[in-house]
């Protein structure tokens, strides 16, 4: 026991402590711009957030880009882990290529898909004017009704590469023989994949759902990077309005309460996540 206690120690100055001391700040009306005044204030700042219309209408475009990107991702991985569990000439190039876009680091994404999206010399933009399914270059993040698809998208193409090694892995160990099986038995493709392949799949399903659902929801460096909460609030999410009333509006208060309920609400989703697949296996 004695030999735990400097790692408990590091333990409780890294992890603990922060948390506790952020749900402390919490309960003051703390604002930088006057920190000698910040009056304890109990549960204000929660109440305060909760009538806020911002931060339902926040709520509302985080729950949407939440689903829009979990499902695309789950899909789109669960389709490549399939296509690379098969044994086809150059599976371990398209694996390397595949993990590229995990590799790339979110700011450096980021700025990528700005560049790819831009309205003067965009690469997605030349591609339609080349094409001819444009007339003339389009300002895609100051569209209203893209610019959370477009942010789903480039969050999209970077996750989908571990998701799909998750589901690949578990892929692998699923047992030869049970496809022999029912081979023997009469099974055709879609059934053995019916009733073999995505039962066994359901573990790594609840893996991805609980991790990307955890990501997208408190995901901050695209909508920072590429829109900063614009245009006209269409990408102001959760995340973003943390940012907001922390570093701009300097309300520490405000913000490590947003903390917590974002947090909470992760692991609330991520608890009936858990329940509900392990009722399944």
């Amino acid at each position: 026991m004695l030999f735990l206690a400097p790692m408990m120690v590091i333990l409780t100055a890294v992890a603990v402590f922060p948390i506790l001391y952020s749900f402390w700040i919490s309960l003051f009306d703390l604002k930088l711009t006057r920190p000698h005044r910040a009056p304890f204030v109990w549960f204000d700042n929660y109440v305060h957030i909760f009538q806020d219309q911002m931060f339902w209408d926040s709520v509302g475009r985080s729950t949407s880009f939440t689903l829009m990107s979990v499902t695309a991702i789950m899909l789109i991985a669960m389709l490549m882990a399939l296509l690379l569990n098969e044994d086809f000439r150059g599976r371990r190039i398209l694996s390397a290529i595949l993990l590229i876009p995990w590799a790339i680091p979110y700011v450096a994404n980021g700025l990528m898909w700005k560049w790819i999206y831009d309205s003067g010399y965009g690469a997605l933009n030349g591609l339609l004017f080349q094409l001819g399914l444009i007339d003339k270059y389009l300002v895609m993040l100051g569209d209203v009704d893209k610019t959370m698809l477009l942010i789903t998208n480039s969050f999209v193409w970077k996750e989908v590469p571990l998701a799909t090694i998750l589901l690949l892995v578990t892929l692998k160990s699923i047992r030869a023989d049970l496809y022999s099986a029912a081979k023997v038995d009469g099974a055709n493709v879609w059934q053995r994949f019916i009733h073999i392949t995505l039962p066994a799949l359901t573990p790594g399903f609840a893996l991805v759902m609980i991790y990307e659902t955890m990501m997208a929801i408190r995901h901050f460096d695209l909508f920072f990077i590429l829109t900063e909460g614009g245009p006209a609030e269409a990408s102001h999410v959760v995340a973003w309005q943390v940012y907001v009333e922390t570093f701009r509006k300097l309300a520490f208060g405000t913000g490590a309460a947003l903390a917590y309920i974002m947090a909470i609400v992760t692991f609330t989703l991520a608890f009936f996540i858990i329940r509900s697949t392990s009722r399944k296996l």
